[in-house]
């Protein structure tokens, strides 16, 4: 048999994911060809995941700053203030979103618990405790063979690890659609608290600190992560399952009890969590940041495995791992924190003044690069990319009203994205810590937790639409920054920050490249006009299958505070004799909306344009009101319309309600329209004149449109009524399908 061809550092590289123009310039930058170590951490550092080679041109775009942004992107998580705490010292709320999508179509149990994992790490690796969980996960067509098998072990991954780990999954969203067949969504946000005055960052400040590796022990598993989630899936995808960490939540625990108790013993001079790409990511970048250079004797480095070799070390993504920088002479201090809560550590380098990273194995320098071109000097691209088609805006004329009312409502109800997502949210936990105000399964637009020993509450969510972005990128681009803007406002919350996801196809194909900029676009022009900054977020790209893109899904994860969460609102608090208030215009737009995909099997036509002024105004009426104590049954309006706000209200609340079109605009519009800036409220009859004077002030239109009452729904239009269904019986085709999808 003969042995098999011995490969070039070339084909190597192309194997990495480099190019051979990359391949080129680390060979200039070097001034030599680099050994397959340092090839392997150019490598990752370079790779689309780790570098943003491909949307940092257009990631400047975004605003960042903002009264309340104490750090925006560029460290681990986006920190914003928050105001006093119980003690009179300023808190900070740390979060970050980011993604896990290729691991876990490959591996959907751990490659979501890993997920939920690492986004815990990005969070108290800066000082923050953990206080709250949120995800958004796109699945394929529930007809398609592996669709059930993923939800179920991404489902019972998330669960898994929050779970243990003692953190509350309080919000989030879930939708299907044919587009995610190949190549699934895993995006996992976590929220957390600090002190305002003990933030931790990761930049190296000095030469001559000692380096200390704390966590687990360092295996096999992860290797090549990051370049395997920077490239396109195709038939043998499944192959690189060893490409997909495994995690332990138990050891996450002690490693945040750990690191929070290192933090606060005053011995930490920088620390940074090991995520993609390992050792390599988290020693170059706390090097570059700080504008020092590295040494590590990998000998030291604790292993799980036999014989590692350097490679295998350095591109390691193994899970619940810390690099933290100490102050001279505090390394006894660190070695009995972690002795005490069962860690592994070691110290396993030195900082310097070379501007190198410099590794040793075994007695011997088997790499010695310059940071430079690690850190901030990987290859940057302002790719070609094409203006994406626009759509036809449809008129209410355009589109057809149904047949069967009752018919329509039902199949609207019941399709999976509409359909109660119950049998998912009981698998997490929602209450661990006893803060939690409102989560996804008690009727509330955003998830709320209160901050411990205040009146104050940080509500949160999660959105996008991508059947939007994908018929006008730049206005669904605008509508996803809108609707959580509009999310956090129905709860009474004022809207801080966000962190977003930027889940796109292929870079390299203009198309795609022009959802990413039009998209980024509107996004940023919504950021400008709702005071609403970037602080922190996640790119994820080459989402595809075997050249067939996902739908362009830019999911925004939204931060709001309540100033005293005795004044919040909900959509499950409807009583009898309620009127029902449509607050925002309408004038019935149908293109790419839920009614057209689900009712009538389309998924033309332009989405409905978001006016940010009017966004404004009429989300500061309503938050004003729920402020005041007015109002505090709140519903925005977005997918499925006035209908889905209205019957998921009731439905929450267990009481039936009447709606009645007295508008202009014709029966379908009206009801089925997703028209942006609109919400539902529920007041007294009594309660009328202050939203009266409240909506007049700021020119923001309202319409009276029904009454909670009896135990159906029913709509009524010019002709009289249109439809009338039985709320129990909507109640068990909303909550059947997942069970039923499920075979629970």
């Amino acid at each position: 048999m003969s042995a098999a061809p011995v490969k070039s550092l070339a084909d190597k590289a192309a194997e990495y994911g480099l190019k051979p123009d990359e391949y080129d310039l680390i060979i200039r930058r070097l001034n030599r060809e680099p050994n397959d170590v340092e090839l392997g951490v150019f490598s990752v550092m370079w790779s689309e995941h780790c570098s943003y080679k491909s949307s940092k041109i257009h990631l400047g775009k975004f605003p960042t700053t903002g009264p309340k942004v104490i750090c925006g992107p560029g460290e681990n998580a986006g920190v914003i203030d928050i105001g006093d705490g119980p003690d009179g010292t300023k808190l900070a709320c740390i979060f970050k979103m980011e993604s896990h999508n290729h691991p876990s179509f490959i591996e959907p149990y751990q490659g979501a618990a890993t997920g939920v994992g690492g986004i815990m790490r990005d969070v108290f690796t800066m000082g923050a405790r953990p206080i709250a969980l949120l995800n958004a996960l796109r699945f394929g067509d529930p007809s398609h063979p592996k669709t059930r098998r993923l939800v179920s072990g991404v489902v019972a991954g998330i669960g898994g690890y929050g779970n243990c780990v003692g953190v509350p999954t309080v919000a989030g969203e879930t939708n299907f659609h044919r587009g995610y067949d190949g190549n699934i969504l895993v995006n996992a946000m976590c929220v957390g608290l600090a002190d305002a005055d003990k933030i931790f960052y990761s930049a190296a400040p000095a030469a001559g600190l000692p380096v200390v590796y704390f966590g687990s022990k360092t295996g096999r598993d992860g290797i090549h992560g990051a370049t395997m989630a920077s490239q396109e899936f195709d038939d043998a995808s499944d192959e690189k399952r060893p490409t997909v960490q495994v995690g332990d939540p138990f050891a996450e625990k002690l490693l945040i009890e750990a690191t929070l108790e290192l933090m606060a013993s005053g011995a930490v001079a920088a620390i940074q969590d090991m995520g993609a790409a390992g050792l390599t990511s988290s020693s170059v970048e706390m090097a570059g940041k700080g504008a020092v250079g590295i040494e590590l004797d990998l000998d030291a480095v604790p292993q799980r495995e036999e014989g590692m070799t350097a490679y295998e070390m350095m591109l390691s993504e193994s899970q619940e791992r810390m690099l933290a920088i100490l102050k001279p002479g505090r390394e006894a201090d660190g070695q009995r924190i972690f002795a005490k809560w069962g860690l592994d550590a070691a110290t396993i380098g030195i900082t310097t003044d070379t501007g190198h990273l410099v590794l040793k194995h075994h007695g011997q320098v088997v790499a010695d690069v310059p940071l430079a071109p690690l850190f901030d000097d990987a290859p940057l691209y302002d790719r070609p990319w094409t203006a994406p088609v626009a759509q036809p805006r449809l008129a209410p004329a355009d589109v057809p009203a149904p047949d069967d009312w009752k018919a329509a409502i039902v199949t609207l109800m019941s399709a999976p994205d509409m359909a109660s997502k119950r049998w998912l949210w009981e698998q997490y936990d929602r209450h661990v810590m006893a803060d939690t105000l409102e989560d996804s399964a008690t009727g509330a637009d955003a998830g709320i937790v209160r901050v411990h020993g205040t009146h104050k509450a940080l509500a949160m969510c999660s959105d996008v639409t991508p059947r939007y972005v994908q018929n006008d990128p730049y206005e669904g681009g605008k509508q996803a920054v809108a609707e959580a803007w509009r999310n956090l406002t129905a709860v009474g919350a004022l809207p801080i920050a966000i962190t977003d996801n930027l889940n796109f196809g292929n870079p390299e194909r203009p198309e795609i490249m022009g959802q990413i900029v039009r998209a980024i676009e509107g996004m940023a022009e919504a950021c400008r006009a709702l005071d609403f900054p970037v602080v922190g977020g996640n790119v994820s790209l080459y989402n595809e299958t075997n050249g067939v893109a996902i739908p362009p899904t830019p999911t925004v994860g939204g931060i709001g505070l309540i100033a005293d969460y005795g004044r919040r609102a909900d959509f499950g608090s409807l009583k009898a004799g309620d009127v029902l208030v449509l607050v925002g215009e309408t004038v019935g737009e149908l293109g790419a909306s839920m009614y057209l995909r689900e009712v009538l099997d389309r998924e033309d036509g332009a989405p409905p344009p978001v006016d940010l002024a009017l966004e404004r105004r009429t989300g500061d009426v309503v938050r004003g009101l729920i402020e005041a104590g007015v109002v505090t049954t709140v519903h925005d309006l977005s997918d499925g319309g006035l209908v889905a706000a209205a019957a998921e209200m009731a439905l929450a609340s267990s009481v039936g309600l009447a709606l009645d079109n007295e508008s202009a605009v014709p029966d379908h519009a009206f009801f089925f329209g997703e028209d942006q800036a609109r919400y539902l409220i529920a007041l007294r009859n009594d309660q009328l004149d202050e939203l009266d004077a409240a909506a007049g002030g700021a020119g923001v239109a309202y319409l009276i449109v029904g009454q909670a009452g009896g135990d159906e729904i029913s709509l009524s239009g010019a002709g009289g009524l249109i439809a009338a269904l039985d709320l129990e019986d909507l109640r068990a085709a909303h909550e059947g399908w997942m069970p039923a999808f499920m075979g629970d």
